[in-house]
Parts: C-alpha cells; structure tokens; sequence
C-alpha cells in the first residue's frame, strides 16, 4: 500500500512540476499582458515550491523503507526547493523590482536549471517504480 501512496504522489510531483513550469506560466504570459502575469506568478511561486518541498519528503518517507536510493533523490528535490523558495525566489524578485535585468536573467536561468533537474530527477524516480 506504501508503494501505491508512494507512486501516486511521486507521480503527483512529476505531472505537477511538469503542468506548473510548461503549462500554468505559459497560458499566464499568453493570455494575460506580461506585468499582471509576472504578479500573478510571485504570488503563486510560494505555494509551488512548497508543494514541491510537501509532496518530494512525503514521497522520500514512504519511500525509504523500499528504495533508499528513491528515498534520497526525492529528499534532494526537497531540501534543494527550500533555499530555491527562501533565498533564489526573493533575490530574483528584487532584481525586478530594482530594474537590474542582468541579474534577473542570471537568477532566473539558475531557477530554470533547477526546476529543470527536479524534473528530471522525479521522472527518474517515476521510471524506477516500472
């Protein structure tokens, strides 16, 4: 039952990083004009990264008692999220807010990077339940 738990919410983490990063900021800077998407998206980051760091431990703990390997992957996606949303998220929202549009784009490459391994490291974990 642990394994199905851990599954669901790996599964979970994976389509739901997948649908924030390609899916939820794109339709916001298509649809919306580009300063009321960039609001909208300060306000929803929080709430992603957290659940990102929510679900990623949740998984590591019901994973651990199977696949450690697993187990400490998800938790690296979780404990990496934490100064992502602490300390990359802020830095990146004062480079906007002070015009420095160098330092946006150097802070917002390495976010991408990020959520771009953690993607990619989910699916890996994803894969190793097959």
């Amino acid at each position: 039952m642990l394994e199905i738990v851990s599954l669901l919410l790996v599964a979970l983490l994976f389509g739901g990083m997948l649908l924030y990063s390609f899916g939820f900021a794109a339709v916001l800077f298509s649809t919306l004009p580009a300063a009321m998407a960039g609001a909208t998206l300060r306000r929803a980051f929080p709430h992603f990264y957290l659940f990102v760091i929510v679900t990623a431990a949740l998984a590591a703990l019901l994973l651990w008692p199977q696949d450690r390997t697993s187990a400490t992957l998800l938790g690296l996606i979780a404990l990496s999220t934490l100064p992502t949303r602490q300390l990359l998220m802020p830095a990146i929202n004062a480079a906007t807010d002070g015009g420095r549009k160098t330092r946006f784009k150097w802070l917002h490459g390495i976010s991408v990077l990020v959520s771009l391994a953690h993607i990619v490291v989910s699916g890996v974990v994803l894969a190793r339940f097959v």
